[in-house]
């Protein structure tokens, strides 16, 4: 089973969900700089948005780029978490429209946490079906930037219902945990590059 068919339709879903969430932005009424005032919690509910989409994106195109082979389990699971980002359209628009209060920033923080699970459990079964000695095992075995971002989702939640501001800083954390490709992957990627070079 080839993987090309996975990574297009993934790129297709990924780019339908920003073109979804910039076509909520309005166009400010005015023509001065007072007149942004009124968009700005929405603006910098997308920023934040597209920035998240864009390292799942990223992340994805890398854990792809050193799987060998996938199954009709993976398609499952690529699809889970296809699902759990197209709601974030809906949350972005949510936190964007009420200033960021309380409730919408808590299911903004518990869809977050969903991606990061269902993403878990993509790269698990990559990782399983790829065998027990691949080197993509062996590359991601260190969960470091998983497991805390999962505690900085659960802080950041528990903190929603009484400073939401302070629950928007612990996920901004994660996405600067999670800004820098994943190296781990980028290094497997660059041995068996070198390897195939000196073939």
């Amino acid at each position: 089973m080839t993987k090309g068919r996975l990574e297009a339709f993934s790129d297709g879903v990924l780019a339908i969900i920003i073109t979804i969430m910039v076509l909520e932005l309005k166009v400010p009424e005015g023509n001065s700089w007072a007149s942004l005032k009124p968009i700005l919690p929405k603006l910098l509910a997308y920023i934040f948005s597209f920035i998240y989409v864009g390292i799942y994106w990223n992340n994805h195109h890398h854990l792809f780029q050193a799987a060998k082979r996938i199954n009709g389990t993976i398609l499952w699971a690529n699809l889970h978490l296809l699902f759990w980002l197209s709601l974030m359209p809906i949350a972005t628009e949510w936190i964007g429209t009420t200033n960021f209060a309380k409730n919408p920033v808590a299911a903004y923080g518990i869809g977050l946490i969903m991606c990061a699970i269902a993403y878990t459990i993509l790269e698990n079964l990559i990782v399983k079906c790829e065998g027990e000695n691949s080197r993509l095992k062996e590359a991601i075995h260190a969960k470091f930037k998983e497991y805390i971002s999962i505690i900085f989702y659960i802080l950041g939640i528990a903190t929603s219902f009484f400073y939401p501001y302070i629950a928007i800083c612990f996920y901004y954390i994660v996405a600067l945990i999670w800004l820098i490709p994943d190296r781990r992957i980028e290094k497997l990627l660059k041995e068996e590059d070198n390897g195939n070079t000196r073939i």
